[in-house]
């Protein structure tokens, strides 16, 4: 059985999605041991809150540079909200900080014609075929809680959007790695559908 762990940064409710992905068959280790990740298969990093905020917990608790090693070795990665801002290069959420880098581009305000945060449920268009998606219907409906959204320079990462003032990415894969706007957890059964989506991806 591979070792999945949850990663513990003092930010977003681990509870609700580690019950999520055990109802799916992922067993997760919540932790923010270094060690513990860095001996990992497959990294979970969920999160709500503000951006540097993430940043400074993560590199305080040490787990930054070994979860951007371990995504950079190709070890499978799934991001919720935050967990999928933080692949960017910047956010400008409270003056601007710097993300992990794997993918060029910036975290931005939603447009201000919209009330913002943008709370609650909303539809995910796809635009190609991905694992992450496999199996769920275009323009299903996800919940999210979020304000700021990701702007991607490289389009062949995207593999949804959600139509909110703007159309924002809401769902991104690369490779191993996958990451969604929205809170699959807080999803009933179309979010429950996307984590099986992700077991699948990682045992076959």
């Amino acid at each position: 059985m591979k070792k999945v762990v949850l990663i513990d940064y003092g930010m977003g409710n681990l509870r609700s999605v580690q019950k999520a992905l055990e109802y799916v068959g992922i067993y997760t280790e919540k932790t923010n041991d270094p060690e513990k990740v860095s001996k990992a298969d497959a990294i979970v990093l969920p999160g709500v809150g503000a951006f540097k905020d993430a940043v400074k917990n993560l590199k305080v608790s040490g787990l930054w540079e070994v979860i951007l090693d371990s995504i950079n070795r190709g070890k499978p990665y799934l991001g919720i909200c935050l967990g999928m801002q933080l692949l960017l290069e910047k956010s400008y959420e409270f003056g601007e900080e710097k993300g992990f880098g794997i993918f060029k581009g910036e975290v931005k305000l939603l447009p201000t014609n919209v009330k913002i945060p943008h709370i609650g449920w909303n539809q995910v268009w796809k635009t190609r075929d991905s694992k992450i998606l496999g199996n769920i219907k275009d323009g299903a409906f996800f919940y999210f809680v979020h304000s700021y959204h990701i702007v991607p320079k490289d389009e062949d990462i995207v593999a949804g959007f959600t139509d909110y003032g703007i159309n924002f990415v809401s769902c991104l894969e690369k490779d191993s790695i996958y990451a969604v706007q929205f809170h699959p957890e807080k999803s009933q059964k179309v979010g429950i559908r996307l984590l099986q989506n992700f077991r699948e991806a990682l045992f076959g």
